[in-house]
């Protein structure tokens, strides 16, 4: 393990109160640029690999037209598997969750093309077997993103309300949260550095600005979960799938903790 992945980054309780409140923060120089330099080419050039291959990894949408989505890219080089499993990524998502430990769920390579369309609004957690309220992306450019390249949208103390319909990404679900949030709620948006990283609760709600520049959106996310939650029966075909193909061979009831869920960080 590179030990530099080991090391600390101090939040305080002001960033911590924030992301509670909130429901997103971003955080600056998350990494290094050294630290996303090396790994950059290869994720992209896993990224371009298994888009040319046609792989769909078992997704049963196509968000083709938005972004090139690939999953558990750590599982495909050793350098990547350092800097997705690295324990400073992780103990931040413990910190601002307020968990003792987290396992990782998976990770997200994205890329959105130049002409790239907008990402709906949405809310991770429709899609994720995970019977817990502690659940975090981490979304870390490995480019300098604008908003004009596809930026990140969250609504602002959104994680909060379970009032919303569950709809998975699509034109209704923009159509229906746009109904929801106009006039209401507060929504920010950021430009990032590379090493910056925006983290987000699974309920916050979000989306992403089209691509409107000359140059790739390139991004890594990580979700993570708190460690001792269970798998609950599967209430959408989205949920059931994801069951299958990011926590393999278990069942509802389960702890959450097949070999593709490692635990990255815990205080015990």
């Amino acid at each position: 393990m590179n030990q530099s992945f080991s090391t600390t980054y101090s939040l305080s309780q002001n960033q911590v109160g924030q992301y509670q409140r909130d429901g997103h923060i971003l955080l600056e120089n998350v990494a290094s640029k050294d630290e996303v330099d090396a790994v950059r080419p290869l994720i992209v050039g896993i990224v371009d690999e298994t888009a040319k291959a046609g792989e769909t990894q078992g997704r049963i949408s196509d968000y083709s037209k938005m972004f090139t989505q690939i999953t558990n890219v750590w599982r495909r080089d050793a350098s990547i598997k350092e800097f997705i499993h690295a324990r400073r990524f992780a103990h931040i998502a413990a910190d601002l969750m307020g968990v003792k430990g987290v396992r990782l769920y998976h990770d997200q390579a994205l890329v959105k093309e130049p002409g790239g369309k907008p990402t709906p609004w949405h809310q991770d957690y429709y899609y994720w077997p995970l019977a817990t309220e502690h659940t975090i992306t981490m979304w870390m450019p490995l480019v300098d993103v604008t908003r004009e390249m596809g930026s990140m949208s969250f609504v602002q103390g959104s994680h909060v309300d379970s009032a919303f319909e569950q709809l998975p990404i699509s034109a209704t679900s923009q159509e229906y949260f746009e109904r929801v949030i106009k006039n209401l709620r507060k929504i920010c948006s950021y430009s990032l550095i590379a090493g910056d990283a925006t983290f987000h609760s699974g309920r916050a709600l979000h989306a992403a600005h089209a691509n409107a520049s000359n140059r790739r959106r390139e991004v890594i996310a990580i979700i993570y979960y708190a460690d001792g939650t269970r798998i609950p029966e599967p209430d959408n075909q989205h949920r059931k799938v994801d069951m299958e193909v990011f926590h393999p061979g278990q069942k509802p009831g389960e702890l959450a903790a097949s070999e593709l869920n490692p635990l990255l960080f815990s205080r015990l």
